[in-house]
């Protein structure tokens, strides 16, 4: 398939939402009495477009653009890791605000890339297969489906990785349940919103496909 201007632009919006939300899950936020990193408040978009890609055009062209979310992601960390090594200015004093903010531990570096990986591939081979098992109907069940399981895995995954051992079960599990409800609740909400771009791409772009004799595995890339 040819590569059009509106699938760019739908692969920016999924790479600026995953890497924003690392940079921005540093600070803690209170939503509705519940505290959470501040990352949810744009995390779900890389699943709602992830979605809409997945929908509009297959699992295929999605595979490339989640690694292509994870090599960016990666250079981020590299680019900020860099900085933070460089000897400061002498008349810079804000070394010490710059680690606190943007210095992520390896642990939890190593927990972020392998969540997002398990969440965003389980989210859109579940779209593609639930599509053909549905022959394209009921969208909203599709994407309500597959953002439950890859949400919930992103959130299991990363604070299992992240947290295990360092704070008490109870408010691990407590923290998984959480950010798996409100990611969920997100899509959910959002359900017109993808309907709306969904529908738009389709005619525009005139296309509408399905993952027939495709390859689902992550690393196929000639597939």
């Amino acid at each position: 398939m040819k590569v059009t201007k509106w699938f760019v632009v739908i692969t920016a919006v999924v790479i600026t939402s995953l890497i924003t939300a690392n940079i921005i899950a540093v600070k803690l936020v209170t939503i509705f009495g519940f505290f959470l990193p501040a990352g949810v408040v744009i995390f779900p978009i890389s699943y709602i477009f992830g979605d809409i890609l997945t929908e509009v055009y297959g699992y295929r062209l999605t595979r490339l653009v989640i690694w292509l979310g994870f090599l960016c992601n990666l250079l981020a960390v590299v680019a900020i890791w860099i900085a933070q090594i460089l000897p400061p200015a002498p008349f810079w004093a804000d070394q010490v605000a710059y680690e606190a903010i943007l210095g992520y531990p390896p642990r939890l570096l190593v927990a972020s890339f392998v969540a997002y990986l398990i969440g965003e591939f389980a989210n859109s081979y579940i779209l593609a297969r639930l599509k053909i098992a549905t022959q394209g109907r009921w969208l909203w069940l599709r994407t309500t489906s597959s953002t439950f399981v890859g949400q919930g895995l992103d959130s299991l995954v990363f604070m299992v990785l992240a947290f295990a051992g360092t704070i008490p079960s109870a408010g691990l599990v407590n923290a998984i349940l959480t950010q798996w409800v409100f990611k969920s609740t997100y899509e959910v909400l959002a359900t017109p919103l993808t309907y709306a771009i969904t529908n738009f791409l389709k005619r525009l772009e005139g296309i509408d496909t399905y993952d027939y004799g495709t390859n689902f595995s992550p690393v196929a890339f000639g597939d």
